[in-house]
């Protein structure tokens, strides 16, 4: 399916041109990249989602993919990964003082409390890189020095498709018409994984009122009409989130002191390790609270399913 045949977003597109060219020195391409966090044992999985965005978007635009691991990446991971584009790949080691439970976090305290999550149907709670890679995905990874001078970023994960053909450069899309965040849909979380990461942020709003957005989606990240026993169970949070795995993100939203500040106190008050809060309602409650509403876009042409009412 062709982007056009699906429906384009209004407002400035930037169609493919010879200035796209992998090795075009006067670019059109703007600070922006592919982005993976992904196992060396992931290499196929990773091919496959390489391959169909290649096909429906990158070949035309050559950003390039910038992989990140915990572990150093193999020759194989390597050698098959720049095999699937023509753009350049970047393979970055993540340091251990951004991957490992920061030092606040007692492991008896994350044993005990993993296991009562395990008893209440947590999935993962018990996994350690589980919770390392939310937190990571949360308020991390835009600090490493590989992305320093990289603004925006598309999130790939291993094993996903993408179904129809896109036309236009998405990262000159965000630029150019002002937008903060991208996503394809929306689900409701488990509140059981997240009870008081809205106290805690309703705690950090009283610290700084001044952080919220005049134009926010307080009511979408409140609502109690569609599923009230989920906002009940997560203390007044509907649990409505963008579905991170597909994320296409200004940086430097992540990057303000209003989000670095929340991350802060989220970080301290241990939720990402005693509880299991995801990057997903966290981004969310975010740009929910502190961005303008109406800079948060819905890729309508790249999503498969209708998302819930943002308003």
């Amino acid at each position: 399916m062709h982007g056009a045949a699906t429906g384009e977003p209004e407002g400035v597109l930037t169609r493919a041109s010879e200035r796209y060219a992998p090795d075009a020195k006067d670019t059109d391409r703007i600070p922006a990249t592919l982005l993976a966090l992904v196992r060396n044992e992931e290499v196929d999985d990773m091919v496959q989602s390489m391959n169909d965005l290649e096909r429906t978007w990158n070949h035309k635009f050559n950003y390039p993919w910038t992989f990140f691991n915990d572990k150093p990446f193999t020759e194989e991971f390597k050698r098959k990964t720049s095999a699937a584009t023509k753009a350049k790949c970047n393979y970055e080691l993540i340091p251990d003082e951004h991957w490992q439970a920061p030092s606040w976090i007692d492991p008896q305290i994350f044993d005990e409390s993993a296991k009562v999550l395990e008893e209440n149907g947590v999935q993962y709670a018990s996994k350690m890189s589980y919770h390392q890679m939310c937190r990571w995905n949360s308020g991390v990874f835009y600090k490493h020095p590989a992305l320093r001078d990289t603004r925006y970023y598309w999130r790939v994960e291993p094993n996903v498709h993408f179904f129809c053909d896109v036309d236009y450069d998405v990262f000159r899309y965000m630029h150019d018409n002002n937008k903060t965040y991208g996503f394809t849909i929306n689900l409701y979380d488990d509140p059981k994984t997240l009870p008081t990461l809205w106290p805690e942020t309703v705690k950090f709003l009283a610290e700084h009122p001044d952080y919220m957005h005049q134009n926010s989606a307080l009511k979408w990240l409140t609502d109690d009409t569609r599923r009230p026993e989920s906002n009940r169970k997560a203390q007044g949070y509907s649990t409505c989130h963008f579905w991170s795995n597909f994320e296409v993100a200004d940086m430097e939203f992540w990057r303000s002191k209003p989000y670095e500040d929340y991350f802060e106190h989220l970080d301290r008050a241990g939720g990402f390790f005693y509880e299991r809060w995801g990057d997903a309602p966290v981004h969310s409650i975010a740009l929910g609270l502190f961005e303008d509403a109406s800079k948060i876009h819905w890729y309508v042409p790249l999503s498969l399913s209708l998302p819930a009412s943002f308003s």
